[in-house]
């Protein structure tokens, strides 16, 4: 019997999203929640993209040092050989790589005009498998894009052919969400039985079932022999209607009826920095937490109803399928009514030893502090707003990879 991975995407999908974006210090502060939460990989970003490359890099430094473990940082690329050697020549230490490719007809008439046909997309992906173990790759998976919409039969096709070149797993792309438990479950499961290879989900929310496919799909691939990865986002934010919401994923899994018997985390999953994890996300992106969302939500477990209220106050399992104390929830926070000293991009060094000195940093001299107080100028320079705790500490406490995740090098002007 398989088990259930979870590999979340915030830092790739997520920061797709229009009008939506994260600074690099964000996104390396979700894969630390990420990794605290137990979240067996994080695809932290795009190899082949210069601007992501220092970042990259320092998070990958950071699981040299044991700082980002055991979680796993894999790069997303298109399927093609020269993305490839791309991703070696700018993120050299790079070991985990998905390879994306479109294989429904419809992109590939829509997207390639009638320049390319389904041997090609096979000759592109099988190329490009080849091309990152030849580069050192140790896991590559591929991702059949529009996977909903492909022909099962070549889906198969396509699977097999991945595998026979080293493939490690196989990504099942909902793409637009056209998908149901139905359907999803039956072609998962197919692939599974058939191909033989763990199968990751991708699902879209476009038809809000994302969460639902993402766990009947895992349904379906573990019932036919393999392990299950399922691709998430916190706050499920993502391109248009958004992805598998994180949390809503685990607590489907975790307290939907009877499930959990049969279709088991393959690792320990924390539910308890649910909440730590949405918040930071939701200030990150500047997106507020829906009111009704799973969990997290302001009204998650608020009740007005008299009944309602009368039976909760009883006993909660009333009306609540879970505590809110598992999730994280039930801490009181405080919030300053008077005077405030606040970090900024124009912070002087007297305040920022006040700000630091409150949350029991100190430094051995001024010099200490005024070099992590520019790495913070900068850091608020990016970010576009007030750092939090947990961002301050990461950088005392990580300088040298605080002023990698700052730095942008443009390409040099060329003749």
């Amino acid at each position: 019997m398989g088990s259930v991975y979870l590999i979340d995407v915030t830092n790739r999908d997520g920061v797709q999203t229009a009008r939506l974006g994260l600074s690099k210090l964000a996104k390396t502060m979700l894969n630390l929640y990420l990794n605290e939460m137990g979240v067996y990989q994080s695809e932290f970003g795009f190899p082949t993209t210069r601007h992501e490359s220092h970042y990259l890099r320092a998070n990958l430094k950071l699981q040299e040092m044991g700082v980002l473990k055991p979680i796993r940082l894999s790069g997303w690329i298109r399927a093609t050989v020269e993305d490839v050697e791309q991703s070696f020549k700018l993120v050299p230490e790079i070991k985990m790589l998905n390879l994306s490719i479109s294989t429904s007809n419809q992109m590939i008439n829509g997207k390639f005009q009638g320049r390319k046909g389904e041997q090609d997309i096979l000759n592109m992906a099988t190329e490009s498998i080849d091309a990152a173990k030849a580069n050192g790759a140790e896991i590559v998976g591929i991702n059949a894009e529009d996977a909903s919409r492909t022909e099962i039969e070549y889906l198969l096709r396509f699977a097999f052919a991945a595998k026979e070149h080293g493939a490690d797993r196989f990504r099942y792309c909902d793409t637009l969400g056209y998908d149901n438990p139905f359907t999803i479950y039956e072609s998962c499961k197919r692939l599974a039985e058939e191909v033989g290879m763990p199968i990751e989900l991708h699902c879209h929310d476009d038809l809000g079932l994302a969460v639902a496919n993402s766990v009947a799909g895992a349904m379906g691939v573990i019932d036919g022999g393999q392990d299950a990865y399922i691709n998430t986002t916190v706050n499920g934010i993502g391109e248009r209607a958004g992805n598998a919401d994180l949390v809503a994923v685990i607590l489907a899994l975790k307290k939907s009826k009877g499930l959990a018997k049969k279709y088991k985390f393959g690792q320990p999953i924390h539910l308890s920095k649910a909440w730590k994890i949405c918040k930071y996300a939701s200030y990150a992106f500047n997106v507020p937490i829906p009111i009704n969302q799973p969990g997290v939500g302001a009204n998650a477990f608020a009740h007005a109803s008299g009944i309602h209220a009368d039976g909760v106050l009883k006993d909660p399992q009333n009306y609540e399928l879970y505590d809110f104390k598992e999730l994280g929830r039930g801490e009181p926070e405080m919030v300053e009514t008077g005077r405030e000293i606040s970090s900024g991009q124009y912070s002087g060094i007297s305040g920022f030893r006040h700000i630091m000195g409150k949350m029991e940093i100190n430094f051995e001299n001024r010099g200490d502090a005024e070099d992590i107080l520019e790495l913070v100028r900068y850091a608020n320079v990016l970010a576009q707003k007030p750092l939090v705790t947990a961002e301050l500490r990461f950088i005392a406490q990580y300088p040298e990879i605080a002023r990698e995740l700052l730095t942008m090098t443009p390409l040099a002007k060329t003749d």
